[in-house]
C-alpha cells in the first residue's frame, strides 16, 4: 500500500513539473524513501530524465545512491550540530513531520 501511494505521489509530482506552472521542484526525503524501497533508483532517473530545462529540481534526504549523487550539478551534505530534540522537543507539523 506504502509503495502504490509513494508511485502515486511521484507521478503527481511529475504531472507537476511537467505542467509548466513551476520553476522549482523539491523532492523531500526522497532518498530515504529509496532507502527503504518505496522507489528504486531508476524511479527518479526515469523522472530526472523527463525534468524540463527551465525547472529546478532538489532531491533530500539521507543514503542517497550514488548514482544520483553523480548525476547531481550540487551535492550538499548537512551534519546536526545541535537539534531541540534534546531538550525534549517533539517534532513539529510541517517542520518536521
Amino acid at each position: 500500500e506504502e509503495i502504490n501511494l509513494a508511485k502515486a505521489v511521484l507521478n503527481s509530482a511529475k504531472e507537476k513539473m511537467l505542467s509548466g506552472k513551476y520553476d522549482l521542484i523539491i523532492l523531500d526525503e526522497v532518498c530515504v524513501a529509496i532507502y527503504f524501497g518505496l522507489f528504486s533508483a531508476n524511479d527518479i532517473i526515469q523522472f530526472l530524465k523527463s525534468k524540463p530545462a527551465n525547472v529546478e529540481l532538489i532531491l533530500t534526504g539521507r543514503y542517497c545512491p550514488q548514482i544520483l549523487l553523480n548525476m547531481a550539478d550540487l551535492v550538499t551534505e548537512m551534519r546536526e550540530v545541535k537539534h531541540y530534540y534534546q531538550k525534549g522537543i517533539q517534532s513539529r507539523k510541517g517542520i518536521d513531520s
